[in-house]
C-alpha cells in the first residue's frame, strides 16, 4: 500500500509542478491579457491532452487508494463499535448476576 500510495502522490506532485510551472512562465512573459490568457489555455490544453493517460493512471491510482483507506477505516470502526457493546453487554450482565446474587 505505501508503495502505491507512494506513487500517487508523486505522480501528482509533478503533474502539479508542471502545471504551475508552465503557469508561472506564461504569466511571466511581457505579453497583453488577452494574449496571455489565450497561451495559459492552449497550454493547459495541449498538456492535459498530451498527459491525459498518465493524469486517468493517477486519478486511479488515487481513487483505489481512497477505496481502500475507507475500507480500512469502516473494519476498524466496525472493531471499535463491536467492542463497545461487548464491554457493554459484559457490563450489564455482570449488574445482572450481582442482582440475582441480592435476592
Amino acid at each position: 500500500m505505501s508503495r502505491d500510495g507512494n506513487s500517487a502522490s508523486f505522480g501528482i506532485g509533478v503533474l502539479v509542478g508542471v502545471v504551475a510551472g508552465v503557469i508561472a512562465g506564461v504569466l511571466y512573459a511581457p505579453k497583453s491579457g488577452e494574449e496571455t490568457r489565450k497561451n495559459v489555455n492552449d497550454t493547459i490544453t495541449e498538456l492535459v491532452e498530451k498527459h491525459a493517460p498518465e493524469i486517468e493512471k493517477t486519478k486511479r491510482e488515487a481513487l483505489t487508494s481512497i477505496d481502500v483507506l475507507r475500507y480500512r477505516f469502516e473494519r476498524k470502526y466496525q472493531k471499535f463499535i463491536e467492542t463497545i457493546k461487548a464491554k457493554q453487554l459484559a457490563k450489564a450482565k455482570a449488574k445482572e448476576t450481582s442482582d440475582f446474587e441480592m435476592n
